[in-house]
């Protein structure tokens, strides 16, 4: 079940919400619960015992080890740690670890291994995360453990961040999850619907629509399109993923703030930046401080020689790229990410800085475009034939027509993509999103919400093309 669906919006969502607001305090946390094991059950009902089965033995795991003490308890946070590893290893990177294998033995004439392909869970990625956290900052002592584990399963399965992030850390929410009646109010059940409904506008009007054009041009063999063509296709699949997962973001918030959880922020204008370590400050925040505070800081960061610090970057990026998808593109994507913040170090600040705030910009877009297409293709063989047409210099005609309506949404997401260049655009998105607002502005935010409800709604009925592209992490 995905957000943008007719059985989630006008059935799941409705009841969930309308039981959720008038039951009990008590019964709220296992409420939410059950209706997140059943969202989850939804789209994949084989995995959901070993997912709970996961939660469980990790939660005893943890309640084990903030009672120990010396080893002991450095040995139950390892298992702990492992144990998601692990898990996330076999279901996400078996199928990978085996086909590369099969390849060398093929090539060297050996009989390839005998593999039933497995199967990925939804949003493994991002919960397998968030479990990790609970057992390090229960380690690091920034939060005492849960006492429940339905509280602690509700905090890994809760459905409006489960399968799409942002990744939620525990102690960001520790407190929210044991008492959060002080946030549940119907200031923050209006913002969060009108921050749900900018995130559906978002995913559904825009990244939809780009995302059939992006379908029809990386679907066809090399010689069908020209460099125009190539260079469209490219651009819009960069607003399609930023729409299409910062519309996912807001969705998340949104339901969150109405049930009275303040999720962390995940994107903040990314297009705008003026170099690559910029844009990962504002690209999938969340997933760049969790591998900077649980990976990249204890593998000595930048308290390290300066080599020392340049490979941590580039490792950090490696298996970011991975933990994005089981493929040689994806890794590729990391490393060339990596590669690009090591350089930022070594000279293309000072660079940006002389050339000024547009150039660098430009200059920052078209690195991410670069790598934009290792992370939409399937395969390195058909990246190099998508290169050859970006740069092949070839504007002979060709067959694809691109009609008025992409064209006008093509030109809105380029506007709401780097309108945020502008300081008072930027601080007053800020303003816009925040939760405090007076009577007249809440009646206006939830007239503008029910309008944006209405048209996304139309057009996800009248239209079969809804895809989920974060379904594959």
């Amino acid at each position: 079940m995905v957000f943008s669906s007719s059985i989630f919006l006008l059935y799941f969502l409705p009841v969930f919400l309308i039981i959720y607001f008038i039951i009990g305090k008590r019964l709220k946390n296992l409420f939410a619960l059950i209706a997140s094991v059943f969202f989850y059950a939804w789209g994949a009902p084989d995995f959901i015992f070993i997912v709970l089965g996961s939660i469980v033995t990790d939660f005893y795991l943890v309640k084990w080890m903030n009672k120990s003490e010396g080893e002991k308890k450095k040995l139950l946070v390892a298992a702990s740690v492992f144990l998601n590893i692990g898990l996330l290893a076999y279901f996400k990177y078996a199928n990978f670890f085996v086909e590369n294998i099969n390849e060398i033995l093929a090539g060297i004439g050996i009989d390839q291994i005998k593999w039933t392909a497995v199967a990925l869970p939804i949003g493994i990625s991002f919960f397998t995360f968030q479990k990790m956290t609970y057992s390090i900052d229960v380690y690091r002592g920034v939060y005492h453990p849960l006492k429940k584990p339905t509280d602690f399963a509700l905090y890994i399965l809760m459905f409006p961040q489960l399968i799409a992030g942002p990744i939620v850390r525990f102690n960001e929410i520790a407190n929210q999850i044991e008492d959060r009646s002080w946030n549940e109010n119907n200031n923050n059940r209006l913002t969060g619907f009108f921050r749900f409904t900018i995130g559906l506008a978002k995913k559904v009007l825009i990244a939809n629509v780009l995302g059939e054009q992006v379908d029809m041009i990386f679907g066809l063999e090399q010689v069908e399109f020209n460099t125009i063509t190539a260079w469209i296709g490219i651009v819009a699949y960069a607003f399609q993923i930023y729409f299409d997962f910062s519309g996912y973001s807001d969705m998340a918030i949104g339901i969150g703030r109405m049930i009275g959880f303040d999720f962390p922020e995940n994107f903040n204008n990314p297009y705008i930046s003026q170099n690559i370590t910029e844009f990962w400050r504002r690209w999938h925040i969340t997933l760049g401080r969790w591998m900077r505070d649980y990976l990249y800081i204890p593998l000595g960061g930048n308290r390290v020689s300066t080599m020392r610090t340049y490979f941590n970057l580039w490792i950090v990026f490696l298996i970011s790229g991975l933990w994005h998808g089981a493929a040689w593109n994806f890794v590729i994507w990391g490393a060339f990410h990596g590669m690009f913040l090591i350089a930022d170090k070594l000279f293309l600040l000072k660079f940006y800085k002389k050339i000024g705030k547009i150039p660098s910009i430009v200059i920052t877009f078209f690195i991410t475009l670069i790598g934009w297409v290792l992370f939409r293709v399937e395969s390195m063989g058909q990246a190099g034939d998508y290169f050859h047409n970006m740069f092949n210099m070839n504007f002979g005609f060709d067959d694809i027509y691109f009609n008025n309506k992409f064209w006008f949404i093509m030109s809105a997401a380029v506007f709401f993509s780097f309108y945020g260049g502008f300081r008072r655009i930027e601080k007053w998105q800020m303003k816009v999103f925040d939760k405090n607002k007076k009577s007249g502005t809440l009646i206006t935010f939830f007239m503008i919400s029910v309008m944006l409800f209405i048209i996304s709604l139309g057009y996800i009925t009248s239209s079969g093309f809804n895809p989920f592209i974060y379904f594959r992490f």
